[in-house]
């Protein structure tokens, strides 16, 4: 078969965007892993899905696979592409859409300036929504927060790191750090994502504060590894700096691919993530 696709990125976190509404798609973990393949296939991080929707009220329905081919949640940096594509391929003339995900709806919204905010809804703070276990384990108190020891085994030797635990439609742990250009990400980012504490695996964040309102960031994502930006990744370290009371919205993230801003105002409320997304090419492809 051939597929019609599309290459984005948002902040560098790579996408090929699939329509999915005027062409058929129904593809294999094998086949969505060799797309994503940056080799063999056409290369990225997330590959997006652009469906109708089967719930009523929305617009679209939105799908994310990870480049090893399992089907995730949710996408922040994904979500500004898809919005930027539909209206790109005219499947919309409007600037504000309802979108179902996997996680729940999401509104994302083209600005006249050319960036892209989404309506990421309310973190999930409770452990079990995470789901974290939590069964056993003596919490630390950091503001309105809660810190949970992991036990890492690196290089042979233990290390406890301690993290805060949220969704944003998909699993996070927050680490703070003195400085995110030499902390281990590549070490201990899979044996976060892995540890037996989190049954969905977890994205793990590591987080410098620079200010009340300025961060840099890295994230190793579920599936993906570390990637240049990850926009839920972003929403979930502000989240966290806040509830810890080291942080003041709005805030700054500094990815390595970019720049994101988001915006949140406190517990029940939703986080808005704001930043850009561009096109890269477009191609067809035979499977």
């Amino acid at each position: 078969m051939k597929l019609k696709f599309t290459k984005m990125h948002g902040a560098g976190n790579d996408f090929i965007v699939v329509d999915a509404i005027n062409q058929q798609v129904e593809l294999s973990a094998a086949q969505w892993r060799r797309l994503a393949d940056r080799r063999f296939g056409i290369g990225a991080d997330q590959i997006l899905v652009v469906e109708r929707p089967t719930l009523p009220g929305c617009d679209f329905r939105y799908r994310i696979f990870n480049n090893d081919g399992g089907e995730v949640e949710q996408c922040g940096n994904g979500a500004r592409a898809f919005v930027k594509f539909v209206a790109e391929k005219g499947l919309t003339g409007l600037s504000s859409i309802r979108v179902e995900t996997k996680a729940g709806v999401i509104a994302p919204r083209l600005e006249a300036d050319g960036s892209i905010t989404v309506d990421m809804g309310a973190p999930q703070l409770a452990p079990a929504q995470v789901p974290f276990d939590a069964d056993g384990l003596a919490g630390v108190a950091a503001g309105r927060d809660t810190l949970w020891p992991l036990v890492l085994e690196l290089g042979g030797a233990r290390e406890t790191v301690l993290v805060s635990v949220l969704s944003m439609g998909n699993p996070h742990a927050v680490q703070v750090v003195d400085d995110v250009d030499s902390a281990p990400v590549d070490l201990s980012g899979p044996l976060i994502e892995h540890h037996p504490r989190f049954p969905r695996r977890v994205n793990a964040g590591f987080m410098q504060v620079l200010g009340r309102r300025h961060i840099k960031l890295r994230v190793y994502e579920r599936g993906a590894g570390e990637t240049l930006a990850c926009g839920t990744g972003a929403c979930a370290a502000v989240v966290a700096g806040i509830r810890r009371g080291l942080l003041d919205s709005p805030v700054r993230v500094d990815a390595r691919g970019g720049q994101l801003s988001i915006a949140w105002a406190g517990e029940g409320e939703p986080v808005c993530l704001s930043g850009p997304a561009v096109t890269v090419f477009e191609g067809e492809i035979t499977l």
